[in-house]
């Protein structure tokens, strides 16, 4: 242990411990700009590249950044002298000096850590003039956008990109004055090997990096008399979207959002929860068909295009193993225009179906050539959790305060294991819950495969199913995701079901939620929310679903049949 002082107070921590550490444990807080501390998702940034927590120590001529100073032993540290203060105030004048003042129609106004720290150090005017750098705005994904002018040199996209996801889209180029993050020459992202994940707008303090709104054109088709829109909420949607109107993280806002969506003008609400449970049909029909012939194994589940985006990117010669299943939102999309534009007797080009998702990558997604059924888009448009809240306070929707309604039929009902979708882990686990009983021809009596679950980026499990062991893996982040699929390449391991979520936690965790301090603890409790759903739904096995029994009865046949290939399944066109 080493012992030092801090404004005076005594503290014991261990070697190691950064200043910026030993201040916390005793409650002083010291402003950062740059750090970011998620050790749990695989992410310390401490590049010390802002200054802004800057500390004075005795006995050293200059100023220290404690978030990247070790302790040692005797240190006398002072965090709020004349000195400091005047450095950390003059730091901020000088990032904002060469940073937009559009702070109103900013998209995160209110949500910028620059913008909070000006507004703490009661910085008011602007003090220092001169030339400010200039860049242009690449939209170019329909994902993700960059807008390099307000980047202030954090390095907390490059860190998530290229130590955590491993992606290695961003990076720094230029110098000095004229430095900018961006993908590799300068090239838009769209052109870049770029997966849309979304960790890095996630990350960013300020509105360098932001998802690509489509607000105005929801509006815009549920203001237009000759469309139908319908809606679709992914299961990651419910329990964070609450957190946008002072509820608790993790609070379960199913039935508010279903009547708040009702409220502002959507003409159906349907879960994606249906769709996912659909893809547990026709994903394990995949599975048991690649096992009893013990070929293309592993088998990779294709709910996540961020992943999909990955294994195009950098490990081109395992294409063989995504399953051809459409995603989720895109199921549920394709049955809209198609099952239940029949059942309603509405042309599918008089319908807009719009999806609230959790994910930046399925704006991407949905813009895809393939992602298509008889010519037609399956999906239009897609917004994140942040922007529907948007839309709802702007048409005067107060969660908190609105009673609950039921999703609309056919598409409303779902079960337990389309819900656990959302958290890392729960793909593998609801197939699984499928693939048991479709097997063995035996009623699984506890649906509960726990060894998938849990925050862990890599974990593994081996189950018996009819005599023969199974051996499957989770995998969360794709930093994670990278050293297993390099395992698998070498011949160094093997597997029979591989699930991989791109966002660190899973969907809970994506790009699009809602912004958050306490991002750890919050993403484990979007997931007990998540669980805590599961557990206490009447039905918990996707092929228990009544709706999904009839939609097969009176539409598609059979799981793998001619019309569930050409409205379920897709040829990615690699």
């Amino acid at each position: 242990m080493v012992n030092l002082t801090i404004d005076n107070q005594h503290v014991s921590v261990p070697e190691n411990t950064t200043i910026l550490d030993a201040a916390q444990k005793i409650n002083i807080n010291i402003p950062t700009l740059c750090y970011l501390n998620l050790e749990k998702l695989g992410l310390i940034n401490k590049v010390a590249s802002c200054r802004v927590c800057v500390v004075e120590i005795e006995g050293r001529r200059n100023l220290a950044p404690s978030c990247a100073t070790p302790v040692a032993e005797g240190m006398k540290i002072s965090t709020n002298t004349k000195r400091v203060l005047s450095a950390r105030r003059k730091v901020l004048e000088l990032i904002i000096s060469n940073h937009p003042f559009n702070c109103l129609v900013c998209a995160k106004s209110t949500d910028c850590e620059l913008q909070r720290l000006t507004w703490e150090f009661g910085i008011n005017l602007q003090r220092y003039h001169g030339e400010r750098s200039t860049h242009a705005i690449d939209k170019s994904s329909g994902a993700i956008k960059r807008d390099p002018e307000k980047c202030i040199m954090c390095r907390r996209c490059e860190t998530m990109c290229n130590e955590v996801q491993t992606v290695g889209a961003l990076t720094a180029f230029g110098r000095g004055f004229h430095t900018v993050v961006q993908p590799a020459e300068e090239e838009p992202l769209i052109e870049s090997n770029c997966v849309y994940c979304g960790q890095c707008v996630s990350v960013c303090p300020t509105a360098a990096l932001t998802g690509v709104g489509y607000i105005q054109e929801t509006w815009d088709a549920l203001f237009d008399p000759t469309k139908k829109v319908v809606v679709q909420i992914a299961p990651a949607v419910r329990v964070a979207i609450g957190e946008e109107f002072g509820m608790p993280a993790g609070e379960v806002v199913t039935g508010k959002l279903v009547a708040g969506l009702r409220r502002i003008g959507f003409d159906a609400v349907f879960d994606t929860t249906f769709g996912a449970d659909l893809t547990v049909i026709e994903e394990s029909r995949e599975i048991i068909d690649r096992l009893n012939k013990n070929e293309n194994l592993p088998i990779l589940t294709s709910c996540c295009p961020g992943w999909i985006n990955f294994i195009d990117h950098h490990f081109p010669n395992l294409k063989y193993m995504p399953s051809s299943c459409k995603s989720p939102q895109q199921m549920t999309g394709s049955i809209i225009k198609s099952y239940y534009a029949t059942k309603m007797g509405i042309d599918p080009k008089d319908i807009v179906v719009v999806s609230i998702m959790p994910c930046l990558a399925k704006k991407y997604e949905a813009n895809l050539p393939y992602q298509k059924s008889h010519d037609l888009r399956d999906v239009d448009l897609v917004i994140t959790t942040r922007e529907a809240a948007k839309m709802l306070k702007e048409g005067a929707v107060d969660l908190r305060h609105i009673k609950e309604e039921e999703f609309d039929d056919p598409l409303g009902e779902s079960t337990g294991a389309g819900v656990i979708f959302g958290s890392t882990g729960g793909v593998l686990e609801a197939a699984l819950r499928t693939v048991y009983e479709k097997t063995t021809g035996k009623k699984l009596e506890d649906v509960n495969f726990t060894a998938v679950r849990g925050m862990n980026g890599i974990r593994e499990a081996s189950i018996q199913i009819n005599g023969r062991t199974v051996t499957v893996a989770a995998l969360s982040g794709l930093g994670n995701a990278r050293k297993v699929l390099e395992k698998i390449e070498k011949g160094e391991s093997k597997y029979d079901i591989i699930e991989i979520m791109a966002c660190p936690g899973g969907c809970v965790n994506g790009g699009g939620q809602p912004y958050c301090n306490e991002r750890e603890e919050i993403i484990e409790q979007r997931i007990r929310g998540l669980y805590h759903l599961d557990r206490n739904l009447p039905v918990r096995k996707s092929h228990e679903n009544a709706s999904i029994q009839r939609l097969y009865q009176e539409f598609l046949g059979e799981a793998g049949s001619h019309v569930a290939h050409e409205l379920l399944h897709t040829d990615r066109n690699w």
